[in-house]
């Protein structure tokens, strides 16, 4: 079993403490530290940091923070704890700058057809407070405003984006290291069980497919993210913070 290293044993522990709060106290931080959009209310820059602290379920820190450990802790044996913590906190902040670049694209091209058809923009900011609107007067389907509705309020959490970069890093470290999910438990080289999964969150991010809210443009920023990175110290043997 891999040793607990460092600096993914502090990020574990800040995770889980930040967890607690709202697992077991009902005390709500998201509207403060989730990544909310940034035409919202809530919206805090430093949200692009914290957001990766936050988590909506044990499900999802459970994953998230054995993700880390997993294919995390050969990495930071490798790099040491510094340019670990840097190639983290990168794909993490980038995955979020992704995320919200594509979000806003979304949300841009729906408020530019809402114009379109008449709707002035306080009407357009009270059906992102209320979700209400009339469906007779706005021919959009109802599926788009949905979406419109949820661009807006719903607030990104979680450690996955840079969890996908130190995903890719460890694909292109260790391309022959055997990997298999639960729900796929025939063990796939690394080089080909990665690049499934990203592909995987890119198509369910395009289609109506997705299960559930993922923020699959997340992922995949991260993925993108980690691998501009690791690809540049592997190629250039970076080792300014060894």
């Amino acid at each position: 079993m891999n040793r607990l290293t460092e600096a993914i044993k502090h990020l574990i522990i800040i995770n889980v403490i930040l967890f607690l709060p709202g697992a077991l106290l009902e005390l709500d931080l998201t509207n403060v530290l989730a990544l909310h959009f940034p035409q919202n209310e809530h919206f805090g820059f430093w949200q692009y940091v914290t957001h990766m602290f936050m988590h909506g379920s044990f499900a999802h820190i459970l994953f998230n923070m054995y993700g880390l450990w997993a294919f995390g802790t050969p990495l930071e044996q490798m790099w040491g704890r510094n340019k670990f913590l840097f190639f983290y906190f990168s794909a993490g902040i980038g995955a979020a700058l992704i995320y919200t670049l594509v979000n806003y694209y979304q949300f841009d091209a729906i408020y530019d057809q809402l114009i379109n058809l008449g709707v002035s923009a306080s009407d357009i900011q009270n059906i992102l407070s209320v979700g209400k609107y009339d469906q007779n007067s706005i021919n959009i389907p109802f599926e788009t405003m949905q979406k419109f509705y949820s661009l807006y309020n719903t607030p990104a959490v979680g450690a996955s984006g840079a969890v996908y970069g130190v995903l890719v890093a460890f694909g292109m470290y260790f391309k022959d290291a055997k990997l298999a999910l639960i729900f796929f438990p025939i063990p796939i080289a690394a080089k080909y069980f990665i690049p499934l999964i990203i592909a995987g969150d890119l198509f369910f991010g395009m289609t109506k497919y997705s299960v559930g809210n993922v923020a699959h443009f997340a992922h995949v920023g991260g993925a993108l993210i980690g691998f501009i990175i690791a690809y540049y110290w592997k190629r250039n043997h970076f080792k300014r913070w060894k």
